[in-house]
């Protein structure tokens, strides 16, 4: 199976010839600040050739939760072409010691259609307003974590990075842009093969405070590495490693199990 997955990312055109399936991932991520465990992250979904759904939840844990126990859940479907995703629905819960905030959000056309978000942030009118116009052109935080990458184009090359995704979670507007820093080997259970590696940068658009020292200090961090592993099928790639400088240290995301597997699209779910 590995070999036919390496196989496919050094032919990437064949992905796209290959008889209509679809692909689920299953990945567990570990959550650490300056290498201390902080929390874990859950993620499963189903890529077909033209759709998709993603379901994430993540919780914090041992040291972190005497700072501010959090968890929460995530949710995407929508479309997919060769421009990338196009979400239809999103939808977040994040709890903690203080609030229970919940997101719901449609889309049509990279474009939000309706949100709901209860309770509204309690410093809104502090915020950017953010307008009609950067509502367009967009996808959700989740649906955000789907990249395609054009026929014929190696999935752990340049062109599994170089792009800027303009996200919009309900609050904020946001941009990140992403570079091709090289290529590297991945380990982990369920995965071992060639990744892409890209730097991140952050740029707030809308929805945030102005005197914000957590937004300033993201926007100028130079620090922020993604690397992004292969789903050959439907040749895109999603997120196996995160790494960001905070104030407080080294954030790191790192899958300790990453599975990816094929059936027939229109085989039941």
């Amino acid at each position: 199976m590995r070999k036919a997955r390496v196989a496919a990312l050094l032919c990437g055109g064949l992905a796209a010839a290959a008889p209509a399936s679809a692909e689920t991932i299953k990945a567990h991520y570990a959550l650490s600040l300056m290498g201390l465990s902080i929390g874990s992250a859950f993620a499963s979904g189903v890529v077909e050739p033209q759709t998709y759904r993603i379901d994430i939840s993540m919780k914090t844990t041992g040291l972190a939760n005497l700072v501010n126990s959090t968890k929460g859940a995530a949710s995407a479907t929508g479309g997919l072409g060769s421009g990338g995703p196009s979400p239809a629905t999103y939808a977040n819960t994040t709890a903690n010691s203080d609030e229970t905030r919940t997101v719901r959000m449609a889309l049509g056309g990279n474009s939000v259609q309706a949100v709901e978000v209860k309770p509204a942030p309690w410093d809104a009118a502090a915020r950017i307003p953010v307008t009609e116009s950067a509502k367009r052109r967009v996808v959700d935080p989740v649906s955000a974590l789907i990249m395609s990458v054009p026929s014929g184009q190696d999935l752990a090359g340049p062109a599994a990075c170089d792009r800027t995704i303009s996200v919009f979670d309900g609050v904020t507007r946001f941009d990140v842009a992403l570079s091709y820093a090289g290529a590297h080997e991945a380990h982990t259970k369920g995965y071992s093969g060639p990744v892409a590696v890209c730097s991140a940068r952050y740029t707030p658009i809308a929805g945030h405070r102005p005197d914000s020292t957590s937004t300033r200090y993201m926007a100028e961090n130079h620090d922020m590495n993604v690397w992004l592993a292969p789903l050959p099928e439907a040749h895109v790639v999603v997120p196996i490693h995160i790494d960001i400088r905070t104030a407080a240290g080294k954030l790191v995301i790192d899958a300790s199990e990453f599975q990816v597997g094929q059936r027939r699209a229109d085989s039941g779910r």
